[in-house]
């Protein structure tokens, strides 16, 4: 019989059943035993199997402490979020402890207070949000004292300093009884782990140990945030500080390979662009837009500070850099874009710096390149012979083709535009293979053959571009031999558009008719010359067929444009001065009979007429 009550016995233990079943099969078995002894040994089995029944209940709670434990040492290996962690920590404290709710905080040094960080199981909003003066309330106390504190009912607790929105929060969530422990890292505390019943009751010392080594884990796991925080912004400021190097580095091989190849303000606002992920422009000293997108701003003030201080300047679009050559301001480029860290804006300024170069190499070139344009033109012009050969063989090597007929320009610049005019005319130069330069006091430009009016009015679209102006003479194309003529020709209708005050204006000799004749400086050659140019092709006509066209070209002006008068001073049909005048309109065009045209005529007429 009693073999059999303790098998009974270790079946409940088996089967983890409840304290009731072991008193009813005592009750039972006590009541079937036949004698006081086996009663008490019933009662021996029934003690002993209870006590089995503790251990092995104390056993399994370890167990899932220890396990609890490790599952989250491994955590803490496995996960870098720290709130994942003090999550996970909180929740596993809370199941273990068998607690209503489980909270973590961290104390802030700046304000005095310990805040809430993670909370489980709370019922009220207001209580994740609350914060907690240091030394107030169970939570302050031991997130100020470092050492653990509890109590079986808080609100009847005098231990603890109680305000009123602290123990309303508490009310709210029915909060009776409170374990604490500190967080420490490196001997400091850093907040408290609490766990929380909504009843009365005792906390013995292997829940407070338990909820310790949770709190050592938590202090762990804010360490290793803390640590690895520090390594991720040490690794981005690598990785940013690598990058920077990188676009430094391609930034300055771009800026460079640009210089090296000549390239212009245009080539280094596209790169400055490209490179920034921005629009740029190029300005001037004096603020004009000289190259890039004509969309970007200028900012006058930003420009001024920035050549103050060195340094690019922000704007509310994007940055402004000015390059200085010594004391000089030489350019500015501004960034349209978005905002850039200090390396970036370094590398506008190398950009803005790069650009100063370019402008004072391209200075440097136009100004080597008017000196010796001035030189050859000296040469050219001037009315004592040079060596035909070695002058070609000098343009040559300038780049200028001077073998065949030669068209020449001279350009009187406004006022102060002389050295811009000069540059617009070298740069046309260099574009039509000719040579241009200062001399005695205009601008010249000798390009090969080509219609004269037309260069005249390509030199003064050059002006106007790059904003100035100039009135403009033309002569030509003439042999090269006469090049020194035709410049005296070109000079000459200069002149007259000067003294007629027809400033801005491009003309050559048939363009001034007989105003070059009454107001240039004029000789028996130049007055040939005119009535070559007038009459020329008539007078050609015949001699080369004995014709008298001319004669009556004389008759009709005289005749005031009668053809009955004319036909009776030449004794000759109407009809044939109407041949005759139809012959002269084949020679010299439609419009010889508009009134400017006529005067040049009649002028030349009455000249070829004095000099017979």
């Amino acid at each position: 019989m009693m073999s059999g009550v303790s098998r009974s016995f270790l079946d409940l233990l088996y089967d983890e059943a409840p304290r009731s079943q072991y008193d009813e099969l005592l009750a039972s078995g006590t009541a079937a035993a036949s004698s006081d002894a086996e009663r008490e040994r019933l009662r021996a089995d029934h003690d002993t199997a209870l006590r089995l029944r503790e251990l092995i209940s104390r056993q399994r709670s370890r167990e899932a402490e220890l396990s609890a434990l490790y599952e989250t040492a491994s955590d803490l290996t496995a996960i870098r979020d720290v709130d994942a962690i003090l999550a996970a920590i909180v929740r596993r404290a809370r199941q273990l402890l068998r607690a209503d709710m489980t909270y973590l905080s961290l104390n802030d040094e700046l304000d005095g207070a310990s805040y809430m960080k993670v909370t489980d199981g709370a019922l009220t909003p207001e209580f994740r949000r609350l914060r907690l003066p240091l030394g107030t309330g169970l939570l302050g106390l031991v997130a100020q004292t470092g050492a653990p504190y509890f109590t079986e009912d808080y609100q009847a607790d005098e231990r603890f300093v109680h305000r009123n929105y602290i123990d309303e929060a508490v009310e709210g969530e029915r909060i009776r009884a409170i374990l604490g422990v500190p967080l420490v890292l490196e001997g400091r505390v850093i907040g408290a782990l609490l766990a929380v019943h909504r009843t009365v009751r005792k906390f013995p010392p292997s829940e407070v140990s338990l909820l310790t080594s949770f709190a050592a884990h938590a202090s762990v796991a804010l360490e290793n945030a803390r640590l690895f925080a520090e390594l991720d912004a040490a690794n981005r400021n690598l990785t940013e500080h690598t990058r920077a190097v990188e676009a430094a580095a391609t930034a300055h091989d771009r800026l460079t390979d640009l210089l090296l190849h000549g390239g212009g303000t245009d080539e280094i606002a596209l790169v400055l662009g490209d490179l920034l992920h921005g629009r740029v422009a190029v300005l001037d000293p004096s603020g004009d837009r000289v190259a890039g997108d004509p969309r970007v701003a200028t900012w006058p003030e930003a420009v001024e500070e920035s050549v103050a201080s060195g340094h690019c300047v922000p704007t509310p679009g994007g940055y402004v850099a000015a390059a200085l050559a010594g004391s000089e301001h030489v350019s500015t480029v501004v960034l349209e874009g978005p905002p850039l860290p200090s390396a970036e804006q370094r590398t506008l300024e190398r950009g803005a710096l790069v650009t100063a170069l370019v402008v004072l190499l391209a200075r440097t070139v136009a100004e080597a390149e008017e000196r010796i344009g001035g030189e050859l033109l000296r040469d050219l012009l001037s009315p004592t012979p040079h060596d035909p050969v070695l002058v070609r063989e000098r343009a040559r090597r300038h780049g200028a083709q001077l073998d065949g007929p030669l068209t020449v320009a001279v350009a009187g610049p406004a006022d102060g535009g002389r050295q811009v005019t000069a540059r617009a005319a070298a740069r046309l130069a260099d574009s039509l293979h000719g040579v241009a330069g200062e001399h005695e006091g205009t601008v010249v430009l000798v390009v090969p053959d080509g219609d004269a009016r037309a260069v005249g009015d390509q030199l003064a679209a050059a002006v106007t571009r790059a904003g100035s102006s100039a009135t403009v003479g033309v002569a030509g194309p003439a042999p090269a031999a006469q090049v020194a003529a035709t410049y005296a020709e070109a000079r000459g209708c200069l002149e007259t558009l000067l003294t007629l005050g027809r400033v801005g204006e491009v003309t050559d000799p048939a363009g001034l008719g007989v105003a070059r004749l009454l107001l240039g400086a004029n000789g028996p050659a130049q007055l040939a010359e005119f009535v070559e140019r007038e009459l020329g092709a008539v007078s050609a006509y015949d001699d080369q067929r004995g014709t008298s066209l001319v004669a009556t070209l004389d008759a009709w002006f005289a005749s005031g444009g009668s053809l009955k008068d004319t036909a009776a001073a030449l004794h000759v049909h109407p009809n044939t001065v109407t041949q005759r005048l139809d012959r002269v309109t084949g020679l010299l065009g439609d419009n010889w009979r508009d009134p400017q045209r006529a005067l040049d005529l009649q002028l030349a007429l009455r000249v070829a007429r004095l000099q017979a």
